[in-house]
């Protein structure tokens, strides 16, 4: 669930711009979570998300562009929320848990591993698209190890 609540915020923040907390409690609540300004809080935190200028001159959440701490994060999400790795072709199908499949892909891209040409994701699967055939089996194998 807590991953689950994380994309949608990871959503949110970037489809509107949010200021408060409270704010963004109150859409998390309209999408359905059941959630508190504390809980809201920690996952800012755990997320660590930051407050930027928006183009309307206010300030507004959004994820923070540095490396390190946030890949560790995007990896953690990806070990929790993963439940097989199928390569096909140039392509690697993931399956997650219900929810998970944008912020696995976010892991991957985080990850910034050479040769993947990009990610798809739908709501429990995560299509990452090889540059070609012959890389899928390193990938795949990179993947397998980020999940032992």
């Amino acid at each position: 669930m807590r991953y689950s609540r994380q994309n949608k915020v990871l959503e949110l923040i970037n489809e509107y711009e949010i200021e408060t907390q409270e704010k963004l409690c109150q859409l998390l609540k309209e999408a359905g979570y059941d959630v508190t300004q504390a809980t809201v809080s920690r996952d800012i935190k755990e997320m660590q998300l930051v407050k930027t200028l928006s183009s309307s001159g206010k300030y507004k959440y959004a994820q923070s562009r540095e490396n390190g701490p946030i890949s560790d994060r995007f990896v953690k999400i990806f070990k929790g929320t993963i439940k097989s790795v199928t390569p096909a072709e140039n392509i690697i199908v993931v399956k997650t848990l219900s929810g998970c499949a944008a912020a696995a892909g976010e892991a991957v891209d985080s990850l910034g591993l050479p040769h993947v040409a990009g990610c798809v994701a739908g709501d429990n699967t995560l299509m990452i698209i090889a540059e070609e055939r012959r890389y899928v089996p390193d990938l795949v194998e990179q993947f397998e190890n980020i999940l032992k």
